[in-house]
């Protein structure tokens, strides 16, 4: 059977990867006669001159035809009498990062294309970053366009001196660099007549002959769990794929992450019962004993794999919003989808140095090595020691779009060292000492809508009725415990979570706490009402902004207006209305005193 090699071509816009793969094919007579004749009629209008576009035999969207350029990634499948390949053609354009990052998340190996009249590109070094970051340690740099430098061998070294500076703090296993015309055919699929001074093998022979180490064979079984299969009461079954190692009937598995342990009692693969089962193949696993696994669970066997909520990872940042740290979005890794946050950026790397930077957020096609907590323990390996479960993609809670996609490095072990600590003095104690139940009553709204003077005369109100209270107001609180943020969207949503954290210590105390807070966006407000649980009241203080401005006797809003302070909400920046607060209340035209009977009343406090 012939050995597959999945490999990809990047690099910067306009370079010519569609048009390398795209002559590889001609050449090569892996094309259908029809493709062939229609690549010369295609040809005939476009900008080549009525000469043959071998692009045009990858880039299939009509967008692609028209702009002359890759956007989507491109899968081509063809095989040689010595090797089948899969090839991801992808796009150059900095805008569509996200895509090539798709396409290198599935290869072996690089070919990272260069034009030899421009140099190595800013994109062309990102790529490369990008692809080392998914694991790919074997690269082809192909300097191609040397017909329109003349041949010149000295272009060539230049640029191979500067390749092999740039890869040299990296973790390659293979590197080659091959001079190339893929307009023209020059060291493609035969050796050039224009370039004898090179003395290497042509491309597609160089890719024939490459060997790729697979290790998906060695050491334990791995199986991330992606449906439990219970057609009837007298069967139950694990599915999933298996993504290292092998497994045989009798064999001992663990199940992570209970860590219980069972014997496999019957193996099938599809609906034939087998008794062994190796990587790559689609698998139902039946065992002796009940236990409890779902999707999401790794079974394993012979192989260590990490049980925490906290690890250091390798992440590039995909969206047009900037990452924010604090905010809660979903991670994916294997089967198991879980809420987690983005708690610290380390650095991020400089793609043409890469020098480390300090940096507080990560914007579009940015790496960095940040730390991420999870909102349950859940199953992960080093990405060097199992890709399938070291991977990660980050999901916006909002939208469900890709923001990120990243590699584990190592679970940090402070994730398991903290540990809650039970304690005797319970909150139920306490609430009953003090005769009352604890709450957090969070009224948000526009500045100037009347959250402190409601949240000052209800706390008023409860000291009188000889309740325990406490008001953590949004500007008293910035003068000390969140000092340190500014109004930036990922420091709003830092200080969102800081308030719902002090008010959860106050209320495992058993105080009432009133929060005055404008809190503008619902993702922070319903983190915090998850922070919180149920004890979280949320107020929508719904005055208008109108009304708000009368009473601004500071003048914020003519000044915000006049642009003389940013990020100002209900001007420069949005107060998204809460959908399903638990009370709202327009302060015009009406007595304090009566919205605080409202309140009591309609809040049971």
């Amino acid at each position: 059977m012939k050995s597959l090699l999945k490999f990809i071509t990047c690099g910067s816009v306009d370079d010519g990867k569609s048009t390398l793969i795209g002559h590889m094919l001609y050449d090569a007579k892996l094309i259908f006669a029809d493709q062939k004749k229609a690549l010369e009629m295609d040809s005939k209008i476009g900008s080549t001159g009525g000469e043959l576009d071998y692009s045009l035999l990858l880039d299939g969207l009509m967008a692609e035809r028209e702009q002359g350029i890759t956007i989507d990634v491109a899968y081509r499948y063809f095989t040689t009498e010595k090797r089948s390949f899969i090839v991801a053609d992808t796009p150059g354009h900095e805008e569509y990062t996200r895509n090539m990052a798709v396409g290198a998340s599935f290869a072996e190996l690089a070919i990272l294309l260069i034009d030899a009249s421009a140099g190595v590109m800013v994109q062309t070094k990102r790529h490369l970053r990008i692809c080392a970051l998914m694991g790919i340690r074997h690269f082809v740099f192909v300097v191609n366009k040397m017909d329109l430098t003349g041949y010149d061998k000295d272009v060539y070294y230049k640029i191979k001196k500067d390749i092999e500076q740039l890869t040299d703090d990296m973790d390659i296993d293979s590197l080659y660099v091959i001079p190339v015309s893929a307009t023209k055919g020059d060291n493609i699929t035969n050796p050039s007549e224009n370039m004898k001074w090179f003395d290497g093998s042509p491309l597609l022979s160089y890719l024939e002959e490459i060997e790729i180490e697979d290790n998906s064979g060695d050491g334990g079984f791995v199986m991330p769990v992606q449906r439990v299969c219970r057609p009837d009461y007298s069967f139950r079954g694990f599915q999933g794929q298996v993504e290292r190692g092998s497994i045989s009937t009798g064999d001992e598995i663990i199940s992570y992450p209970s860590g219980e342990k069972a014997s496999v009692k019957e193996l099938y693969i599809l609906d034939k019962k087998t008794e062994r089962a190796v990587a790559g193949q689609p698998l139902t696993i039946v065992i002796d004993r009940e236990m409890d696994i779902s999707r999401g669970c790794v079974i394993a066997s012979g192989r260590k794999v990490s049980v925490n909520n906290l690890f250091k990872g390798k992440m590039l940042w995909l969206d047009d919003e900037p990452l924010k740290m604090g905010k809660s979005y979903y991670l994916k890794v294997g089967t198991k989808k879980v809420p987690a946050s983005v708690i610290r950026i380390r650095y991020k790397i400089d793609v043409n140095t890469g020098n480390h930077i300090a940096c507080d957020t990560l914007v579009k096609n940015e790496i960095g090595v940040v730390e991420v907590m999870l909102a349950e323990k859940t199953v992960f390996a080093p990405f060097d020691d199992i890709r399938e479960i070291g991977c990660y993609i980050l999901i916006d809670s909002e939208s469900n779009m890709t923001s990120a996609c990243g590699v584990v490095e190592h679970e940090l072990r402070r994730g398991q060292n903290i540990v809650w600590q039970d304690m005797d003095v319970t909150r139920k104690l306490r609430e009953e000492k003090l005769g009352q139940h604890a709450r957090t009553v969070w009224f948000t709204g526009l500045s100037g809508a009347g959250k402190s003077t409601l949240a000052n005369a209800l706390e008023k109100r409860l000291i009188m009725m000889g309740r325990h209270t406490m008001i953590l107001d949004g500007d008293n609180v910035r003068h000390g415990l969140n000092n340190n943020l500014g109004f930036t969207d990922s420091d709003r949503s830092e200080n969102i979570r800081r308030i719902a954290e002090a008010s959860k210590l106050l209320n495992d105390a058993g105080i009432i706490v009133m929060v005055s807070c404008i809190a503008p966006y619902d993702r922070d407000r319903r983190n915090a009402k998850k922070i919180i649980g149920d004890s979280f009241r949320e107020i929508y203080v719904s005055t208008s902004i109108e009304e708000c401005e009368k009473r601004d006797v500071k003048g914020l809003y003519e000044k915000a207006r006049r642009n003389e302070i940013p990020n100002f909400t209900g001007v420069s920046s949005e107060y998204q209305v809460p959908d399903h607060a638990d009370l709202v209340i327009d302060t015009t035209g009406r007595d304090v005193e009566e919205c605080v009977d409202e309140i009591m009343d309609k809040l049971g406090l």
